[in-house]
């Protein structure tokens, strides 16, 4: 039987268990053209996938904190009109993983900076639910829960909550958010190299793979 050297797994969303860029660069086009700036490309996406949108409106076209939540609240509208999952896939070979270590008996959870409600749909469209103790995400408006610091704390304090052993916890991760916020908890960061990064995000991280059969060799002896 195999077993985890960690007694619990965090999992960012984006860009970790799912590829979701198709959509957020359509709705991102819409959004930007709608309030007078010019459409991102496919590149610029490294800068929108990962951090809060209320933050990346801001650091990306100078919004104000008014101006990202209004931008915000109908880049929402766009998403919950496509529905969550369209145009959504995930990364070969990570959802048998998170099952293998569910069957493992490893408890885990997200820790995603995107809205929970949207979370909790990708994690039901993939079958993910049952793998998952806790599914925690950000709170719609991106304000009271959404720097990743404070959502890994939830993560840890809801599987704590629920009965699981987090004193060897490990938060995997794509961009320098969940690095940032792993080490601001005393959680060690697994940094994949497939989603949406610059090279130098996971310099910090306590590992770095650019396969999810590295990433399996870590998780699961």
């Amino acid at each position: 039987m195999p077993h985890s050297p960690y007694s619990c797994v965090l999992w960012d969303v984006d860009g970790t268990i799912v590829d979701a860029s198709v959509g957020i660069l359509r709705r991102l086009n819409v959004a930007l053209t709608h309030f007078g700036h010019p459409a991102p490309t496919r590149e610029d996406l490294v800068h929108w996938i990962g951090p809060p949108m209320f933050q990346s409106f801001q650091d990306q076209v100078a919004m104000t904190p008014a101006q990202a939540a209004e931008a915000v609240a109908f880049y929402r509208t766009l998403g919950k009109a496509d529905g969550y999952t369209t145009d959504v896939a995930t990364y070969p070979g990570v959802t048998e993983l998170i099952h293998d270590l569910s069957a493992a008996g490893v408890p885990q959870a997200t820790a995603s900076s995107k809205p929970e409600l949207q979370v909790d749909a990708l994690v039901d469209h993939f079958g993910l639910r049952s793998a998952f103790l806790a599914t925690v995400g950000s709170t719609p408006d991106e304000s009271t829960l959404a720097s990743k610091t404070d959502i890994v704390a939830e993560a840890l304090r809801r599987l704590g909550e629920r009965g699981a052993d987090t004193s060897r916890p490990v938060l995997i991760g794509d961009r320098h958010h969940d690095v940032e916020g792993g080490n601001a908890n005393g959680v060690p960061v697994i940094f994949v190299d497939w989603g949406f990064s610059e090279p130098h995000e996971g310099d910090d991280a306590a590992f770095r793979v650019t396969s999810v059969d590295e990433l399996r060799a870590l998780l699961l002896t």
